[in-house]
């Protein structure tokens, strides 16, 4: 039954990825945490493992073909992921699973914030 459940969200992340281009920490994360009771660490451990496949493969070579898809851009931004993603890693397994909740949340709101009150 935890597959169903497993295979839902990354069904609704997948299809917010290819609309919205989200889907890691807004969606997945997120749907971890309240749907399956994960903790914030494994919550964010899972999403990054799941994203280690192409993913959004299809999803790009739609944008791909439709030319809405700068090809060097994405390769700068994915080197910065994939930096970022092991720094950021290393900083949040020494975090207690209550500030790294907060902390996200918090990201969440100003994200929300901007997006409502910003340009």
């Amino acid at each position: 039954m935890a597959g169903l459940l497993f295979l839902a969200i990354g069904l609704g992340a997948g299809l917010l990825s290819g609309i919205f281009g989200i889907g890691g920490g807004v969606v997945i994360v997120p749907a971890l945490l309240v749907l399956a009771r994960f903790t914030p660490i494994s919550a964010t451990g899972t999403s990054l493992g799941a994203l280690l496949l192409p993913v959004g493969a299809l999803g790009a070579w739609e944008y791909y073909r439709s030319g809405h898809l700068e090809i060097s851009a994405a390769l700068w931004i994915a080197l910065g992921l994939f930096l970022g993603a092991g720094l950021g890693a290393h900083v949040a397994t020494r975090l207690s699973p209550l500030v790294l909740k907060r902390l996200f949340a918090l990201f969440l709101v100003g994200i929300a914030a901007h997006m409502w009150w910003g340009k």
